[in-house]
């Protein structure tokens, strides 16, 4: 069975409302949805683990983990959804540089600087990966447009309003699983 591999935002963990929704949409058994190491490096290492152990035919990246998820559409030619998904993380994430709290378990982290560097090391222009990049335009961390534009030759769904958690995401699975299957 292929699966999908859902990647979550900063200080946040897989088993998040998006994941969940995913899971109920889908299955439990389909979606892989793992708490991604803080460092940048640590997390793409991880992730590439589960591309070499698992069948994955979709990557769907939140925020930090859109981030990611554009990485590894790239470096692997594999297609990927993005919500709301961090352009510049060394830029947004920079005023976080230090200890931190994830929201989900409260669980300390230690934001390192030399993360920011890393992120800029990670970043890839949006060519080879098939996207589908998903934005809500009251998005209160990030800017939409920035994502707009970044990947302005891929499929991009705007929703105005909205928030940066994406809270509605039930509402896109039928799109999401279209996508998933090249309807």
């Amino acid at each position: 069975m292929s699966k999908i591999l859902y990647l979550h935002g900063f200080s946040s963990c897989g088993e998040g409302n998006k994941s969940t929704e995913l899971k109920r949409y889908f299955s439990d058994e389909m979606i892989l949805s793992p708490n991604l190491p803080f460092s940048p490096l640590e997390a793409i290492a991880a992730i590439e683990i589960f591309l070499k152990d698992e069948k994955i035919d979709l990557i769907i990246g939140s925020s930090l983990g859109g981030f990611y998820a554009t990485y590894i559409a790239e470096k692997y030619q594999c297609k990927a959804i993005l919500l709301n998904p961090s352009t510049h993380p060394w830029e947004t994430l920079s005023s976080y540089v230090g200890w931190q709290k994830r929201f989900c378990d409260n669980k300390e982290f230690e934001f390192k600087a030399e993360y920011l560097e890393a992120f800029k090391l990670l970043q890839k222009t949006p060519s080879l990966g098939e996207y589908l990049v998903l934005l809500q335009s009251e998005d209160e961390v990030l800017d939409y447009t920035k994502a707009q534009s970044l990947y302005n030759k891929h499929k991009i769904v705007v929703e105005y309003g909205g928030n940066h958690r994406f809270e509605n995401i039930d509402e896109y699975m039928s799109m999401i699983e279209k996508f998933r299957i090249n309807e």
